[in-house]
């Protein structure tokens, strides 16, 4: 088993990079919110998926979205690309307050996951996820759902064609730093004078 990998990236597609290791280009998948870039010095916690016709390498910058991503496998019919796909557009923040609050809602508003995938993901997270130890280890992580203006500016900044995780981002640093903000008009002007920068 490859459990992890040290190398340059000598490739950058969508969702792929090719990593130079000691002469050696390994091809591993990777979520597309990890913002790599070509010639950039990293170190990958790996995954290898083996198929009849194949063996393919998932990578991760953290354990923590290695964990996510093994456990997120271990759900009926969600294997190594859809996890990645779920990976790509939601942070671990988003699936631990999800299952947290038992709410799939979030989870249905991303490309590509329905209502019913997201309710199963949710269910299949809920027994298998350290909430408790979660919560002690990143306090803040739910502040963004407990504000009252967030969800709808997070969901005009989807509408207006923003990645849910940068939508989520921006707005979480809001929450974190503007006391004064009462409404989502402003959250939301906010967050685009943000976002333009």
């Amino acid at each position: 088993m490859i459990g992890r990998l040290r190398g340059e990236i000598v490739a950058v597609m969508e969702t792929q990079i090719v990593l130079d290791v000691n002469g050696v280009g390994y091809l591993v998948n990777v979520p597309k919110i990890n913002g790599l870039n070509l010639n950039q010095e990293v170190e990958l916690h790996t995954h290898l998926a083996v198929r009849e016709n194949a063996m393919d390498l998932y990578g991760f910058g953290t354990d923590d979205e290695l964990k996510i991503f093994e456990t997120l496998l271990t759900i009926p019919k969600i294997g190594p690309k859809s996890a990645l796909q779920i990976l790509s557009q939601a942070d671990i923040n988003l699936l631990y307050t999800a299952v947290q609050n038992d709410d799939p809602s979030h989870l249905s508003k991303l490309s590509g996951i329905g209502k019913k995938s997201a309710e199963k993901i949710v269910a299949g997270l809920k027994d298998k996820l350290d909430i408790e130890e979660w919560n002690s280890n990143f306090p803040n992580s739910s502040d963004l759902i407990q504000s009252d203006y967030a969800s709808d500016t997070v969901d005009a900044l989807i509408t207006l064609g923003y990645p849910q995780v940068e939508a989520r981002r921006v707005v979480l640093e809001i929450t974190s730093t503007e006391s004064d903000i009462k409404s989502s008009t402003e959250a939301l002007k906010l967050a685009l004078r943000i976002l333009s920068k």
